[in-house]
């Protein structure tokens, strides 16, 4: 059988930018063939080795070096620490409000924007935020994608919201919903939505699929959902605390009730 290796961790990025010799190493008289390649980022330090290695260090080093120019680079800052949490958190509210403010960028004018809870997978540190930080927080290919929605589907998509316990949703949206995961009330800028009026939605691509149980988007109409690498969405995190910085401010999000939990 052949022996298959396979490179792992935030190093592969410099690894690959190098570029390789050749595809194929011997190593201890036995021959292997690189056959895939994924990344993700990896914090090593003395609490995985008390007792570091010198040769490792040093062979390390120049790639630690390169994925550093790459993660270091400083694109804002916050005012204070952000996670995500249901029903409702800051980071989520912050991701949702950044999706209706790029819509200027695409010709849009989203009524609300949807953040998957699932897609946010770290927190936004107090301070100086970093390259790095914003792909720990979106560390997909996720894509902004803009489309309509029936007001009885927003509806559907709301009573999903809810069974999910809370989703990202933007500011104007109020949600009341129980603690076993039923709607109660969904209202926009303090008007009930009507099922009769279409409303645009800012979200990622991968939610308009209907992934993470948000099965309402599968009858979406009017999709704009550009598929270019600029429109992952760390970039649009990015292009928004860029502005922020330029404007004077750091970044900031509240917990405001958009989504309450009632009996």
């Amino acid at each position: 059988m052949r022996n298959k290796l396979t490179l792992l961790g935030g190093l592969s990025i410099a690894l690959l930018t190098t570029g390789c010799a050749s595809h194929r190493q011997t190593l201890g008289g036995t021959h292997y063939e690189l056959t895939g390649v994924s990344r993700s980022r990896i914090l090593i330090d003395q609490r995985y080795d008390a007792h570091p290695d010198r040769q490792a260090e040093t062979f390390i080093l120049p790639y630690k070096q390169q994925v550093d120019s790459i993660m270091g680079p400083v694109v804002g800052e916050t005012d204070h620490y952000m996670a995500a949490a249901r029903p409702e958190s800051e980071l989520s509210n912050l991701l949702a409000d950044i999706m209706v403010w790029e819509g200027k960028a695409y010709n849009e004018q989203p009524d609300f924007g949807i953040y998957n809870m699932g897609g946010i997978r770290a927190a936004l540190p107090a301070g100086k935020i970093t390259y790095g930080n914003v792909l720990d927080v979106s560390p997909f290919e996720n894509k902004i994608c803009f489309l309509t929605l029936t007001g009885d589907k927003v509806l559907k998509l709301f009573r999903e919201i809810a069974h999910n316990g809370g989703e990202g949703v933007s500011r104007g949206l109020q949600l009341v919903i129980t603690s076993d995961g039923r709607l109660k009330s969904a209202s926009l800028n303090g008007k009930e939505i009507d099922p009769k009026r279409d409303y645009r939605i800012a979200t990622l691509d991968y939610v308009a699929q209907g992934n993470d149980g948000m099965t309402a988007f599968k009858e979406k109409s009017r999709v704009n959902s550009p598929q270019d690498e600029s429109n992952n969405f760390r970039y649009i995190i990015i292009n928004y605390f860029r502005e922020q910085t330029a404007q004077g401010k750091k970044v900031n999000a509240r917990v405001e009730g958009r989504i309450k939990i009632e009996k």
